[in-house]
């Protein structure tokens, strides 16, 4: 590489909020954040965050600018005869070579990681998840996003953020070609969409044409069937738009998948958000229904209306429970997927199939006792918080270090109590 190639390499914007399943997917940022942005249990975008649509241009420019730094790795050796995880070791040596090539230039490139900005006084757990998002990504995390991919083979591209269906075709089209002609290994393209936009903004013909440019999927944060509790949290969508919004996706002759929230309804909607959640599932018949358990987040809306007294948050085992009559109720073909942090149990598998050993899973679960309850329960957490961030951060260290044993965690002298306090403080940290 020439001096002057270095000196042209930039950082290019990625999405931070993206389907678990799109987690190692090519991702770019047709938007930012979202314009509707009132769901009472959503803390995503409500720290300041503005929504504004991305020129084609700019768009054009982060393409560019990914497939250079793709070209950069394959030339530097990355990659070279295949890649590996011990390849992130070299990223930072590379990006370090890149900015001190445009320092000597007199070029300012964006050096540091840039977590959204919140006040002093924000809670600590939302500081906490907020640090995990990134709206200035530095040269080295643009390396990583694209090592990333490249290690889960390099085939998914998932273009954000919270709603692409509002994008006319054409725009889409112009966008998902030129990915095309720069990483011709890609096979899927995904997009979060509102079922409301799919059923009242979107055509048909629309929806034809964005499936023709080469979009395959689009993810909908359904949430409940009752039109109760989508009210309540102001979710500005009703059940009918939700199936609506579903055939009309499915028609268009791409792939349909839902989330849906267990808890949301609280105690008092509990058993009519289950069975009205079924109700529009059967009437949609997505392809994939992803769980999502609820998590009531700091400062915002539902946290509000918790503490108002206008919303009381159903225990683990009624969530539980919730889910039991989902999945009895839930008579259309479908794929079944646990996969958020958030959930519990994991319940994988194709329904009406695999019905009988998803209520297996759920009737073991309710047969233990309430102390065995709180044991799988710090169990399943433990081992999710593990899972997304590899290790503990120290404050949840010295929390669990009087249970620590040379075999690992023995929760058996834990009071209830404190028990359920460390349950809630992982929980509070988890992405869902």
């Amino acid at each position: 590489m020439t001096s002057t190639d270095l000196i042209a390499l930039e950082p290019f914007e990625i999405c931070t909020i993206r389907p678990p399943t799109e987690n190692a997917s090519l991702t770019f940022r047709l938007t930012r954040n979202c314009y509707w942005n009132k769901c009472r249990f959503c803390p995503v975008y409500k720290m300041g965050a503005v929504f504004s649509r991305r020129s084609l241009d700019e768009v054009l420019r982060d393409i560019e600018r990914a497939k250079a730094l793709d070209d950069l790795m394959r030339e530097q050796g990355i990659g070279s005869p295949k890649y590996t995880q011990s390849d992130y070791s070299k990223l930072p040596g590379l990006a370090d070579e890149i900015l001190q090539v445009a320092k000597k230039a007199g070029h300012d490139v964006q050096t540091r990681r840039a977590a959204a900005e919140l006040s002093a006084d924000v809670d600590p757990r939302l500081a906490w998840f907020f640090s995990w998002f990134n709206d200035q990504p530095s040269l080295q995390d643009s390396l990583a996003h694209v090592l990333t991919w490249r290690l889960a083979g390099g085939e998914t591209c998932f273009l954000g953020d919270a709603d692409g269906l509002i994008l006319k075709p054409e725009f889409l089209a112009t966008v998902v070609n030129e990915i095309k002609s720069r990483f011709p290994s890609i096979k899927r393209f995904t997009v979060y969409g509102r079922t409301r936009t799919a059923a009242r903004q979107r055509s048909l013909a629309d929806l034809r044409a964005m499936a023709a440019a080469g979009l395959n999927r689009v993810h909908f944060g359904v949430e409940s069937g009752s039109d109760r509790v989508l009210a309540f949290m102001n979710k500005g969508e009703s059940s009918a738009e939700h199936v609506e919004g579903c055939l009309k996706i499915k028609e268009a002759g791409l792939s349909c998948s839902v989330y849906i929230m267990p808890g949301l309804g609280g105690t008092e909607l509990s058993e009519e958000h289950a069975t009205e959640t079924a109700r529009v599932i059967n009437a949609a018949a997505p392809d994939f229904v992803r769980l999502r358990t609820l998590e009531i987040f700091p400062q915002t809306p539902l946290e509000k209306a918790l503490k108002d007294g206008e919303f009381e948050e159903c225990p683990e085992e009624q969530i539980i429970r919730e889910l039991r009559i989902m999945i009895s109720g839930i008579h259309v073909k479908t794929e079944l997927l646990s996969d958020s942090a958030s959930n519990l149990l994991d319940l994988y598998g194709k329904l009406p199939e695999d019905r009988g050993r998803f209520l297996k899973i759920i009737d073991d679960y309710l047969a233990l006792s309430d102390r065995n309850k709180r044991i799988f329960s710090f169990n399943a957490r433990l081992q999710s918080f593990l899972g997304q961030y590899g290790g503990l951060p120290e404050d949840l260290y010295e929390t669990l270090s009087p249970y620590l044993r040379e075999e690992g965690i023995d929760m058996r002298s834990c009071p209830d109590d404190i028990l359920e306090n460390i349950i809630r403080a992982i929980r509070s940290r988890l992405m869902p």
